[in-house]
């Protein structure tokens, strides 16, 4: 009875043991969340979008009084001799200070300071989706990064079950030779395959080492325990509809038509240049002399306006040139649309590959195995040597270990439609992170804040949680 409770007590903690082991196993939702928190390249371009953000504040500027202020600090001195000074050389000082406040108010030019802001806007917006090409582009890293560290594993244990496999044909071999059953070049064979799946061995552990420094690299952790995958991501039916919602959603093809927007704004910009403007201008000075007691004091209040009339053609270049840009920004929509079409059909078409391969691996794998198992039942009752053996048990390994690329090809296949779609970011995966808020700082600067006030004080505790202040 308590060799029974004892036996009880050693299988319950080892069932506790293998519950924290498969607690601990890292699925590929983690992997993505590890890449997704600590990618340097999701960070280098979240500063970029930052930095267009701040393009719509220096643009809305632009519609807000201008004040400057100057002061400088003037010593004159001289000599002098004329018929006021009886022709006598005489030394002239004088010590002077100088202060101006000058204020400025664009009133009116044709709206070029608006269609600024807008065309920063633009920016702004393309921008947001090159984050979400990057976001697609670091999240699919982690799940080839995932997906190889699995394949590789899968081919370590293949090939050490492999040493194992031949060192008991080698064994074997042996005896039967002791025993004049088989001649020394069974024994021979037998080593020489030994050695050669040593060796490969070798080089499965060494792929192993190369992807979980890759795995590190992205997911900024080693790799612990992996759980296998529980299916694959949902996609559409046929490649048509999946080319349909790629020309809408991909973040490309929106970052190209931002710039579409932009250029036509440009275009618009570089026509109201060559409207007049209206500005209000104000000026207070005091000029102030430190040898008399004589000073200036005064000021000044205008409407200026101008425009140009002629620069030499410049200005309608520069019409010509907005509308080159247009241009060419439309083509490019139309390369961006084309490229992702042709994408999506190649993510398919490896997808299509993957899984015929793996579907022909699976019959390889049955039949090798029911090869291997009669070779070797026949061996053993001397209808077949230790050369049809290996080589059988050869065939076997090759479609096991063909079976294991094929389904991570497929499954990383899938994962690159998903990208190719557009779908493959945080917020469609449903990952649990604190996704970056790219409307959160564009609010907070859009109206050009100075540090001073209360929306200032708040941009400033924003960067310091980011720790760029």
């Amino acid at each position: 009875m308590a060799k029974r409770t004892k036996l009880t007590a050693i299988a319950v903690a080892l069932g506790l043991t293998f519950s924290v082991q498969m607690a601990k196993a890292e699925t590929l939702a983690d992997a993505m969340i590890g890449a997704y928190n600590t990618s340097g390249l999701l960070e280098q371009n979240r500063a970029v979008l930052r930095a267009a953000d701040e393009d719509v504040a220096q643009a809305a500027a632009a519609l807000r009084p201008v004040i400057s202020w100057s002061a400088d600090a003037t010593r004159q001195f001289g000599t002098s001799r004329s018929a006021s000074t009886g022709n006598l050389i005489v030394d002239t000082v004088s010590n002077t200070v100088s202060a101006s406040l000058i204020a400025e108010l664009t009133l009116f030019d044709n709206g070029q300071s608006r269609l600024a802001i807008e065309t920063a806007k633009e920016a702004v917006l393309g921008t947001r989706q090159q984050l979400v090409s990057v976001e697609q582009q670091v999240i699919l890293s982690a799940v080839e990064a995932f997906l190889e560290v699995g394949r590789a594993l899968e081919n370590v244990a293949l090939r050490e079950n492999n040493v194992r496999l031949i060192t008991q044909e080698l064994r074997a071999a042996r005896e039967r030779f002791e025993v004049g059953e088989v001649t020394r070049t069974d024994t021979a064979l037998a080593e020489a395959r030994l050695a050669a799946a040593r060796s490969q061995l070798a080089a499965a552990q060494g792929a192993l080492t190369i992807a979980r420094e890759e795995y590190l690299a992205i997911v900024g952790r080693l790799p612990g325990t992996l759980e296998p995958l529980r299916g694959l991501p949902e996609l559409p039916n046929s490649v048509d509809a999946a080319k349909s919602i790629a020309v809408r959603e991909h973040p490309q093809v929106k970052s190209v038509q931002h710039q579409v927007a932009a250029s036509e704004l440009n275009i618009l910009r570089a026509e109201a240049a060559m409207k007049p403007s209206v500005r209000l201008a104000g000026r207070l000075s005091v000029t102030e002399d430190f040898e008399t007691e004589r000073f200036t004091r005064g000021g000044s209040i205008g409407v200026e306006a101008g425009g140009p009339i002629y620069q030499g053609g410049r200005l309608t270049s520069l019409v010509r040139q907005a509308m080159a840009n247009r241009d060419s920004s439309r083509g490019q929509l139309l390369q961006a649309i084309d490229q992702v079409s042709q994408n999506v059909g190649n993510a398919y078409a490896q997808l299509r590959i993957a899984q015929a391969g793996l579907e022909s691996s699976d019959r390889q794998v049955r039949a090798a195995t029911v090869a291997f198992r009669g070779v070797r039942e026949e061996a053993a009752l001397g209808a077949r040597t230790t050369l049809d053996v290996l080589n059988a048990e050869q065939e076997l390994l090759n479609a096991r270990s063909a079976r294991i690329s094929a389904e991570v090809d497929q499954s990383i296949a899938a994962y690159s439609v998903l990208s190719t779609l557009g779908r493959l970011t945080a917020a469609d995966l449903r990952l649990n992170v604190q996704q970056y808020d790219p409307v959160s700082y564009y609010n907070l600067v859009k109206d050009a804040p100075i540090r001073k006030s209360e929306q200032g004080k708040q941009l400033d505790r924003v960067l310091k949680s980011l720790g760029k202040n």
